[in-house]
């Protein structure tokens, strides 16, 4: 084995122009891949003497936990941001940019495609009622496709800290890390402790924000100079610790579970996650080298937001007409439910993939000159998490969909230093 720097510091910061990771590009286009599948693979519908009822087919099945464990990528999500996040900021920093400068973009690239989402399914759900769709059946509509969008507000969040956590990362690395640790532990503990499952969202923040810092590291290299045999026996300690805590410990088995609230446990997932796309980085730079693989990582990466945003108003609207056709429903995880799949998860594909191509635009538009001013950079991104949370708590109503759009609004609003005019001229 050849010799490597076995260091525990991170190794010197990556120069500020450095291009992006096609890797991973490619960890991020799977990572959306599999949320959309185990999204759609959840969607339960049953037709009954009580109307129809939407329900999450897969919860509370035995079998599912240990699988769980593999399509659990939200902390490769939020490695991938961390990594794109700090490169990003270096690149702007260089060039003289200022925090506020970094936090406006981002709450644009954000808060732009989910106005658009969230005015549309806000007149979506306007139309069903007048036209005479029951009430329970549009809450339970209203809930399930409200679920997905805690990813929005989280990593708005994260990623405005980008900025200080990063000066506090090159810095102080190790303690910043740890403090964020230590931290997220102490929720879990008290949480636990307390009887009080609502004390745990606070690790909303810190569980994502030590999974980001991880991806600050990846971005420094540090995984990269450690040895074969470093990042296997880093990934079966963070296994070894994943497993007693959910065996032994008080923690549940089902890492969707450990989700909502999240818990220590998605970080330790995050290094396992990490070490193993260490270990096989260079296959995967291999395979994303052929001319179709990274076009089609190109368009997902376009667009992995809008994809993100509108893979369950796309389920929503197949389901509709499946409906509306009197198509026959299948028992939930039935064997005629099983074999149907695959042209379920195909037809969501149809119409996602139009449904993507024209919102896609306002994930990529331009970002205008804006102003330089801190706190209505910060302004923006505390009203555009509030939009988040108004249809987080209330599910997606038309009242709360319209709230959380005129909220985005005017935090988009506040980052424009130009006389008023439409968002997206």
């Amino acid at each position: 084995m050849a010799a490597t720097r076995t260091s525990s510091a991170p190794a010197p910061t990556a120069a500020p122009g450095a291009s992006r990771d096609r890797v991973l590009d490619l960890v991020r286009a799977g990572c959306l891949v599999v949320v959309v599948v185990l999204h759609a693979t959840m969607a339960g519908i049953e037709i009954g003497p009580s109307g129809t009822q939407i329900t999450n087919a897969l919860e509370n099945q035995p079998w599912f936990t240990p699988v769980s464990w593999i399509v659990q990528v939200m902390p490769l999500f939020f490695v991938v941001g961390g990594f794109a996040g700090i490169t990003q900021w270096r690149r702007m920093r260089s060039a003289g940019a200022a925090p506020a400068d970094f936090i406006r973009v981002r709450l644009t690239r954000l808060a732009r495609p989910a106005l658009v989402a969230f005015a549309v399914i806000a007149g979506a759900l306007a139309v069903a009622s007048a036209a005479g769709v029951s009430p329970d059946l549009l809450a339970q509509l209203g809930f399930r496709l409200s679920q997905p969008m805690w990813f929005i507000g989280v990593y708005l969040g994260t990623s405005a800290l980008v900025p200080l956590l990063s000066r506090l990362h090159e810095r102080a690395p190790r303690a910043t890390l740890a403090l964020l640790v230590s931290a997220a532990i102490g929720v879990d503990l008290l949480s636990i402790t307390t009887g009080s499952p609502a004390i745990g969202f606070a690790n909303l923040a810190f569980v994502w924000l030590a999974v980001q810092q991880i991806g600050f590291w990846y971005a420094d290299g540090w995984f990269r100079f450690r040895s074969h045999g470093q990042l296997l026996g880093m990934a079966l300690g963070a296994f070894a610790l994943l497993l007693t805590s959910t065996t032994a410990g008080p923690y549940p088995a089902d890492m969707l579970a450990n989700l909502n609230p999240p818990t220590i446990n998605l970080v330790l997932l995050g290094v396992v996650q990490v070490c193993l796309l260490s270990l096989v980085s260079a296959r995967l730079a291999v395979l994303v080298s052929r001319p179709r693989l990274r076009a089609a990582v190109d368009v997902i990466g376009k667009h992995s937001l809008t994809a993100y945003l509108w893979h369950m108003p796309a389920l929503s609207l197949l389901a509709a007409g499946l409906l509306a056709l009197g198509s026959p429903w299948p028992e939930p995880l039935g064997t005629s439910w099983w074999l149907t799949r695959p042209l379920w998860l195909v037809g969501i594909a149809l119409v996602l993939v139009p449904l993507a191509a024209w919102a896609g635009r306002f994930e990529r538009g331009p970002i205008g000159p804006g102003p330089r001013t801190p706190g209505r950079a910060s302004a923006g991104v505390v009203i555009a998490i509030a939009a988040v949370v108004a249809v987080l708590a209330a599910g997606f109503t038309t009242v709360s969909a319209t709230c959380g759009a005129l909220l985005l609004l005017v935090a988009l609003r506040l980052q424009r230093s130009a006389p008023l005019q439409p968002v997206f001229s």
